[in-house]
C-alpha cells in the first residue's frame, strides 16, 4: 500500500509541476494582452477576452480600473497581474 501511495503521488508530482508553469506562463500571456486591450486599445475587457484563443481562453481575467491593470489567473494554478504605465505600456509584475 505504501509503494502505491508512493507511486501515486510521484505521479501526480510529475504532473503537477508543469501544468503549473503552463498556467504561470498562460496567465502572464493573458494578463499582458488584457492589459494592452483594456488600457491601450480602450476595449471592454468582456470584448478583450474575445481575443484569448486555444488554454488561454479559458484564464479567468479581472481588472483594477483605479490601479490600472488587469489579472488572469487559472484557480488554483497561477495568477498573474499587468499594469499599465503611461509611456511604458502594461508590464507584468515579478513572477513569484
Amino acid at each position: 500500500m505504501l509503494v502505491l501511495v508512493g507511486l501515486v503521488g510521484f505521479a501526480v508530482w510529475q504532473i503537477w509541476s508543469p501544468a503549473r508553469r503552463y498556467a504561470v506562463t498562460g496567465a502572464s500571456y493573458g494578463a499582458r494582452v488584457a492589459c494592452s486591450c483594456r488600457f491601450v486599445g480602450g476595449r471592454s475587457l468582456g470584448d478583450c477576452h474575445k481575443d484569448m484563443e486555444g488554454a488561454v481562453a479559458w484564464v479567468h481575467l479581472s481588472e483594477d480600473a483605479s490601479a490600472r491593470s488587469v489579472t488572469a489567473s487559472y484557480p488554483l494554478l497561477a495568477s498573474q497581474t499587468a499594469t499599465y504605465r503611461e509611456g511604458w505600456g502594461c508590464q507584468l509584475q515579478p513572477w513569484k
